[in-house]
């Protein structure tokens, strides 16, 4: 759980000071971009490896 605070505090802190609302919401929208491309990536790999992929 306390990684999980840290986490939304860093998120929290890195769009406190950017001035431009289309900036802040550009980044924020990026930023979710990322995450879920990660997840995509991650899930792809695991399904890899679970089925037994030779990753030759």
């Amino acid at each position: 759980m306390k990684n999980i605070t840290l986490l939304k505090e860093i998120y929290l802190e890195a769009f406190k000071n950017l001035g431009n609302k289309f900036i802040k919401s550009f980044f924020k929208v990026f930023s979710w971009f990322c995450f879920l491309s990660f997840l995509i990536v991650l899930y792809a790999f695991i399904f890899r490896v679970i089925t037994g992929f030779a990753f030759d």
